[in-house]
């Protein structure tokens, strides 16, 4: 299914069946393309420049942070980013979400690379901003919920990841409808100016609402069939891999279970859920790789894949990952904390794993510095984040450092699992 929103600069129509009954729907076209495998952003590079606002709630040093995740999710769809622009405003305008002279400073520059054909804004749009947008710079808009949405769509291969990527994509959709179709609305008030626009607004809305519908419906039985799924291993004590986006679950998922589990340096990676059987000694239980949480996710994508971080709320234990050379790990550790307690998983047995200890050393520790500085520092470091955050294990999944360490610690956290789960069985292991 082909379904295209945005400027009025170039429409098309094309048929469709709903229901078993044929119907023509005219559409605005931006560059969306929904339930299809090559889905999203065109394969080959385009170049972006980033836009971003520092707000009262924002600051300086928080806005460049965003723009940096926003750089690296424009690079994992596919995008080079050229040029960066922040504005400080009170709140965003109405209009065009940042102010009229830096509108213009941004199609100056346009004008002076034309190589420039897409601008990427660090928040959501709404309908009316877009076009007004596209009006003013004669190039794509895209926000920062249509560039992860491009990215889930990309990544998705179930028929659960495909169906919660569109269902959520209609969700963001469906309120911008109006502005989408402000040129065919009526110019002046009064009796006998209405346009066909609020017509064809209505039409789209409610064609859009029974598309929603029907997704949901969709992921509904998909879901009793996982349920289902999930209760056939329900002897099994379940361990589930959470955390920030690339931060190496998936790579320490390959290690723990000795599967090939795709791994690589891109934000969300993992879109599916991945369940292995996984034995220590003789001691079986059940690990799961499930997708990265990020800043500022969009709420509907969180409401669309509730049903794939099921995995997360039936689990037993969870293994929370951290990237402790990431500069922000510490606000990532809150984000996933805070992801987790909207999924109603926060009081989860959880055990902090912080990854990439080898980065770390490499980036904070001084070639100068002697062996016994470094274990203090080290230590240091370790009481504070458990201080912090509870109890802890730094690892490094690239060196296999401290890996035989967590196997230990989840062998621990799993046996006392087993007991609570049956507590009148005697277990060989």
């Amino acid at each position: 299914m082909v379904f295209r929103a945005g400027s009025k600069r170039n429409l098309f129509v094309y048929i469709e069946k709903a229901g078993g009954i044929p119907f023509r729907r005219t559409i605005m076209a931006k560059e969306w393309t929904l339930g299809e495998k090559n889905a999203g952003l065109k394969k080959e590079t385009e170049h972006a420049v980033l836009v971003g606002l520092i707000t009262p709630e924002v600051t300086e040093t928080q806005a460049h942070e965003y723009m940096d995740e926003l750089e690296f999710l424009a690079h994992t769809a596919g995008a080079e980013t050229v040029k960066r622009f922040t504005q400080r405003l009170p709140h965003p305008e109405h209009r065009t979400f940042i102010g009229k002279g830096k509108v213009e400073e941004i199609q100056k520059y346009l004008e002076r690379h034309e190589e420039v054909n897409m601008v990427i804004f660090d928040d959501d749009l709404s309908g009316k901003q877009t076009n007004n947008l596209e009006e003013a710079l004669k190039v794509k808009i895209v926000d920062r919920s249509t560039l992860i949405l491009d990215i889930f769509a990309n990544r998705a291969q179930t028929a659960q990841a495909k169906t919660q990527v569109e269902l959520a994509q209609m969700k963001y959709l469906l309120p911008r409808l109006r502005g989408l179709w402000t040129h065919l609305e009526r110019q002046r008030g009064g009796i006998g100016m209405r346009g066909p626009g609020e017509t064809q607004i209505e039409t789209d809305r409610r064609l859009v609402q029974y598309r929603i519908k029907t997704l949901e419906e969709k992921l509904k039985d998909i879901d009793r069939q996982s349920q289902t799924q999930r209760k056939t291993r329900g002897e099994l004590i379940r361990v589930a891999l959470v955390g920030y986006t690339n931060v190496g679950k998936s790579t320490l998922m390959n290690l723990l279970s000795k599967s090939e589990v795709l791994a690589e340096n891109k934000l969300f990676a993992t879109l599916d859920t991945t369940v292995r059987k996984v034995v220590f000694g003789q001691m079986p239980f059940l690990l799961s790789d499930t997708v990265g949480f990020i800043r500022k996710l969009p709420h509907h994508l969180i409401e669309s894949f509730k049903s794939t971080l099921d995995e997360v709320r039936e689990s037993d234990i969870l293994l929370h990952v951290v990237d402790v050379a990431h500069p922000q790990f510490e606000d990532h550790v809150r984000t996933v904390q805070q992801t987790l307690l909207e999924l109603g998983a926060a009081e989860k047995p959880t055990l902090m794993v912080f990854n990439k200890m080898d980065l770390y050393r490499g980036r904070y520790f001084d070639d100068l510095l002697d062996q016994n500085t470094r274990k203090e520092l080290e230590q240091d470091l370790r009481e504070r984040l458990r201080e912090a955050f509870g109890e802890n294990i730094f690892i490094s999944c690239h060196t296999k450092e401290g890996i035989e360490e967590l196997r230990e610690r989840m062998t621990r956290l799993i046996k006392e699992a087993y007991v609570v789960r049956y507590p009148h069985q005697v277990k060989s292991w």
